[in-house]
């Protein structure tokens, strides 16, 4: 297995300190806990921290929990969505936080464990849910959704060109018995594409699996749900840093942070009206790449976009 590197983890670190820093007792929420990286490195940065933890993958939060159990009393995990993120932190006896951080889409640790079915390269059976307690599978997607709906999730989600062809060969296979394996799939993508189309862009497979996963687990449904929260939970001062790995999810992510960083002024007025000024201000212009030398040492990093944000007022 790969080992873990989190995904710019020291920018992460350095854009939510001054927001700690400004509270004696600060509260950060890790809304993607994962293998639980960018906690430690938060909690052993800052010895006056309390960290709350969510994921929604029960694996994750097992893994993490040992990682962090040095942190036991400045730690509290909870296994949920990160759409349900006003709730937990209420939970815990918190209104408010200094920090909050998301690191969007499938994690290594599921990347890493070819028996979940998030990768094309690996034969598993075709499941993709984060949380593997509940919801439906990949496998029952592909192989019950009407050939219309399953054409939209692979164009809209996977921005996939021959989205036509490949649910065209999908009922095929499925009528003669079901879709179960990954390797089946992405064997059936692969044909479906033309031979010169996959001579470039990688895997012929990879937008079609990111489709069937972000639908799966309902990914872009969840993010729309859960920043506007976290901004309401923010305190003043407070700062919120959202990783994205797909343009679906960061052009979510820009448009909130937009509506949040904008005077409600109007417009024919000369001055801005302190009443309706903006209440968020970006911490950075647009959005911070990773480095050569990150994506040299973390190939993960490669497609990661960063974006923050600050509480000016109440």
């Amino acid at each position: 297995m790969q080992e873990h590197i989190s995904v710019m983890r020291d920018t992460c670190i350095d854009l939510l300190t001054p927001a700690i820093n400004k509270s004696e007792t600060p509260v950060v929420v890790d809304a993607t806990l994962g293998l639980g990286g960018h906690s430690e490195a938060l909690l052993e940065s800052n010895p006056n921290l309390v960290l709350i933890g969510i994921d929604r993958d029960l694996d994750a939060i097992v893994k993490a929990k040992n990682r962090l159990a040095k942190f036991e009393n400045r730690t509290k995990l909870n296994h949920a969505i990160f759409d349900e993120i006003t709730e937990v932190v209420n939970s815990f006896g918190f209104n408010k936080v200094d920090g909050i951080l998301f690191d969007l889409g499938v994690s290594s640790m599921q990347l890493d464990q070819s028996d979940r079915g998030f990768s094309y390269s690996q034969d598993a059976p075709l499941d993709m849910r984060m949380d593997r307690s509940t919801g439906i599978t990949a496998s029952e997607i592909v192989n019950t959704y009407a050939p219309g709906e399953l054409v939209r999730i692979l164009r809209t989600y996977g921005e996939e060109k021959f989205a036509t062809r490949i649910v065209e060969n999908i009922v095929k296979e499925r009528a003669k018995a079901p879709l179960n394996s990954t390797a089946q799939l992405a064997t059936l993508v692969k044909e479906s594409i033309p031979a010169a189309t996959r001579r470039t862009g990688g895997n012929p497979a990879k937008r079609t699996f990111q489709a069937l996963r972000i639908e799966t687990n309902d990914e872009l449904g969840a993010v729309n749900r859960a920043i506007p929260q976290a901004l309401e939970l923010l305190k003043v001062g407070g700062r919120l840093v959202v990783m994205s790995f797909q343009s679906l999810e960061d052009r979510i992510v820009k448009e909130i942070f937009t509506q949040a960083t904008t005077s409600g002024t109007p417009r024919d007025l000369p001055i801005d009206l302190p009443e309706f000024a903006a209440k968020f201000a970006l911490v950075v212009r647009g959005s911070v790449l990773p480095s050569e030398a990150e994506i040299a040492a973390n190939s993960r990093a490669q497609s990661v976009r960063l974006r923050a944000i600050e509480r000016l007022a109440a």
